[in-house]
C-alpha cells in the first residue's frame, strides 16, 4: 500500500468520523433545512470524486472514486428533492373557481335573500 493512498484513506475516515459526531448533534427539526443547505457541499464532493477517478492508477482508486461517486451523486439528487418537496409545502394555493352562476349571483346582490330571490326560490 503507498503512503498517498494510506494518507488519504485516513483523511478520509477521520472526515466521517468528524462528520458523524456533527451531524449527531443537530435536533431532529433540523436535519430537512440543513440537508437542503448542503447541496452545494455535495456537489464539490461529487467533483472531487471525479478528480479521484481521473488521478487514480490502480483498480482500488477506480472502486474509491466510483463509490464517493456513487455516493454523492446520491446525496445532490435527494437534496434536491428535499428542497423541492419543503419549498412545495410553502406555496400559495390557487383560489377556487366558483360557478359563474354563483359568483354573477353574488355580485350583483347582498346577501342569501338576494340570491335566492334572483334565482325565483325565495318567499317573500
Amino acid at each position: 500500500m503507498s503512503t498517498a493512498l494510506l494518507t488519504d484513506l485516513t483523511i478520509f475516515i477521520l472526515a466521517l468520523l468528524v462528520g458523524i459526531e456533527v451531524i449527531g448533534k443537530v435536533p431532529a427539526t433540523l436535519h430537512t433545512p440543513l440537508m437542503s443547505a448542503t447541496n452545494a457541499i455535495h456537489g464539490i464532493v461529487l467533483v472531487g470524486a471525479m478528480l479521484i477517478g481521473v488521478s487514480a492508477h490502480n483498480a482500488v482508486g477506480y472502486v474509491l472514486a466510483f463509490i464517493a461517486a456513487f455516493f454523492a451523486g446520491a446525496n445532490v439528487v435527494g437534496g434536491y428533492a428535499v428542497t423541492g418537496r419543503m419549498l412545495k409545502m410553502f406555496r400559495r394555493k390557487a383560489p377556487e373557481q366558483d360557478a359563474p352562476e354563483t359568483t354573477a349571483a353574488l355580485n350583483g346582490h347582498k346577501g342569501l335573500k338576494g340570491m335566492l330571490s334572483r334565482m325565483g326560490k325565495a318567499q317573500s
